[in-house]
């Protein structure tokens, strides 16, 4: 990444957190407070454009007195330019309103870029697609698309999440690298060309192109984020490079499946590249020492699974300055929630951490959550990292699936998995998360739960449905979501879930 500011993030050595692993008591939600985001009349950002959307542009952190940042703060900003009509008749949709956009412009340098609107509850029909320049070159990239999401990933409707904040619709969020110029184009669904009576397809009100540049992580000095990639010729069923220096591991218990022997190789208390980097990260543990964590009633049997490692919100550089200061949880955690991030498979391991930050600064500061919207993420290389904040053992109440976040977790795999195989290390970084975060609270990963729905385009609120423990976006929500090869593994990553946990 580009050292544009300095970050606050320390480069100290990463020590083993202590962690209260017992398993979570019910805890009340801590109560929200109000944090709406009003207009800017902030310059525009520098570069060519047309007068409206020069004249329109804002950056987020000139919006209200607690987003101003000393230089001693972690980096990152959004730049916010509003969409005005497309008048190219190549651009327009027969039978259907003006496309909204863009042309080409020159902008601050960002690396992800998504749609926002007004209205969180207002759908957009249509197709979003971006072209982006490499920062420094003459060279623009093809056409991408962009995910139009409609609320599908957000606070439940009736929350205080949802309620207590300026809420906007939002597409979902594209990693595009480290670029200086921008061109967008919305393009609105056609109507059926035998209905010429029809009322044209409007887009949402408010349209504006959010650019987020995620700014320094923990030891970056270019663009290197910490986390490893996979060594070649790496085990299965090891999430990540194993580097230099890991501490010794203890030795496999005897009651322990076959399926374990990898996973325990992997294991360590600390890993050393990251600490040389100065990030934090909750270090794996064996079963064994795992269950000797967890406060188990006498005669019980437990089926946790091994603690994974887990790079933390510090690790990955999270400025804890953006999101509401307190925390909201729920009863239990029933079920877990996959997801892909549609984010775009163009990122390298090392570069995940700045893929979450951009995620995290675009749900907050564009999309208007209180936090990142996910429990948890895994990266391509199967490194496991922690989301929205609370603590990694507790049931915390996310923004992840509407009208199914209470008493469920949320994992993003970053990525985009429609057309493309997720890669084995992420599919075995969900078993590995799931059978020791479900397990804390007695769940059967191969078996089925029933959830009460809060709202969704599939479920009505209060319908009772049955789902599988470990579940895909797509059975809360009528979505593409986690992508049908994701999905596909779904069953994989169930069975091994269940074998980790010794069933």
């Amino acid at each position: 990444m580009r050292a544009l500011l300095v970050t606050s993030v320390g480069v100290t050595c990463a020590a083993a957190l202590t962690l209260p692993l017992a398993t979570p008591a019910a805890s009340a939600p801590a109560p929200h407070s109000a944090s709406a985001l009003p207009p800017s009349t902030s310059p525009a950002s520098p570069g060519a454009g047309p007068p409206s959307a020069q004249a329109g542009a804002t950056t987020r952190e000139a919006l209200a007195p607690s987003d101003v940042r000393s230089a001693a703060e972690p980096a990152g900003s959004t730049q916010s330019l509003p969409l005005a009509p497309l008048a190219a008749p190549s651009d327009r949709v027969a039978g259907a309103a003006a496309a909204q956009g863009l042309p080409q412009r020159d902008a601050r340098p960002f690396s992800l870029v998504g749609v926002v609107w007004d209205d969180a509850e207002a759908e957009l029909h249509g197709t979003v697609q971006v072209r982006t320049r490499a920062t420094g070159t003459t060279r623009w990239s093809d056409w991408q698309d962009v995910e139009t999401h409609n609320a599908e990933h957000a606070a439940d409707l009736g929350s205080a999440e949802r309620e207590g904040r300026t809420v906007r619709g939002a597409t979902a969020p594209l990693w595009v690298g480290d670029s200086d110029g921008v061109e967008v184009r919305v393009r609105p669904e056609a109507r059926d060309s035998q209905d010429r009576a029809a009322t044209p397809v409007p887009l949402p009100e408010g349209m504006r192109l959010e650019l987020v540049d995620p700014g320094e992580g923990p030891g970056e000095d270019s663009g290197e984020a910490s986390a490893p990639e996979p060594a070649r010729g790496a085990p299965v069923g090891r999430a990540a490079a194993v580097p230099a220096g890991f501490a010794d591991i203890p030795p496999t218990a005897t009651a322990l499946p076959e399926v374990l022997t990898a996973e325990i190789a992997a294991a360590s208390a600390v890993n050393a590249e990251l600490a040389e980097l100065g990030a934090t990260v909750i270090p794996a543990l064996t079963q064994a020492e795992t269950l000797e964590s967890v406060e188990l009633a006498p005669g019980a049997k437990p089926y946790i699974g091994p603690r994974p490692g887990i790079v933390t919100r510090k690790g990955w550089g999270a400025d804890e300055k953006l999101r509401e200061k307190n925390f909201a949880y729920t009863k239990t955690v029933k079920a877990a929630f996959v997801h892909h991030s549609a984010t775009g498979n163009n990122y390298t391991c090392k570069q995940a951490p700045s893929v979450l930050r951009s995620i995290y600064r675009y749900h907050v500061k564009s999309s208007g959550w209180r936090d990142f919207g996910y429990n948890f993420a895994v990266d391509k290389c199967g490194n496991i990292y922690e989301g929205r904040a609370g603590g990694v053992t507790k049931a915390v109440l996310g923004a992840h699936t509407l009208g199914f976040n209470t008493n469920t977790m949320g994992i993003a795999v970053l990525g985009s998995y429609g057309s493309t195989n997720p890669p084995a290390a992420a599919v075995t970084a969900v078993s590995k998360l799931t059978a020791w975060k479900l397990g804390l609270f007695g769940r059967n990963p191969k078996g089925k739960i029933t959830l009460v729905s809060g709202g969704s385009n599939k479920y009505k609120a209060g319908v009772k449905v049955k789902m599988n423990v470990i579940s895909g976006h797509r059975d809360g929500f009528a979505t593409e979501c986690p992508g049908a090869r994701l999905y596909k593994k779904l069953g994989k990553a169930r069975t091994s879930s269940a074998k980790l946990q010794g069933r």
